[in-house]
């Protein structure tokens, strides 16, 4: 029979799992607690969330949420769940480098926009520019015509008043 505590466990997994744009799971077997601390605060600066929760009580929660098998693979051993509510680029980002530094930390795989990625995948997210880069290069994406539209439309006006100038200053040279 299930503990009040083991049931309030798998609502709030079900709860950050379903408000959560990215899940990465990552193996943090060999991490010391000052390493994981550092963990914490480099994720924390880029928009994520660590928790640790049990891989039944996670399996449980993933399996009432109708999430595909698929993810519950990535359960084998300890797993960290790194939460992301808005962005999945910047959380990807610095778990993949802190991963690059400490080769204990292994990702598994995850949950990105309710598709089930692997170690690899999420290795692909971290290359992407950052939200606000992508957002940045939109912007001048659709402000560049409109520039040039404006440049081209005053070359006339442009070249009118160069004109007047040459002849005044001719008209003044006399």
């Amino acid at each position: 029979m299930p503990t009040e505590q083991k049931r309030e466990t798998v609502e709030e997994i079900k709860e950050r799992f379903s408000g959560a744009a990215a899940v990465i799971m990552a193996d943090y077997r060999g991490l010391s607690v000052k390493e994981m601390q550092e963990l914490r605060r480099k994720l924390r600066a880029s928009g994520g969330d660590v928790k640790i929760y049990k891989n039944t009580l996670t399996e449980i929660a993933l399996r009432e949420l109708a999430l595909s098998e698929d993810l519950v693979r990535y359960l084998d051993g300890p797993t960290a769940f790194v939460f992301s509510q808005a962005d999945a680029v910047a959380p990807s980002k610095a778990i993949v480098d802190f991963a690059k530094e400490h080769k204990a930390l292994e990702v598994k795989g995850g949950l990105v926009e309710n598709a089930v990625v692997g170690p690899d995948a999420v290795r692909s997210i971290a290359a992407l520019p950052s939200r606000e880069e992508l957002i940045a290069k939109l912007l001048g994406t659709m402000q560049n015509p409109v520039a040039r539209m404006m440049r081209v439309m005053n070359g006339p006006a442009a070249a009118f008043a160069r004109a007047v100038a040459a002849v005044a200053g001719q008209k003044a040279a006399v």
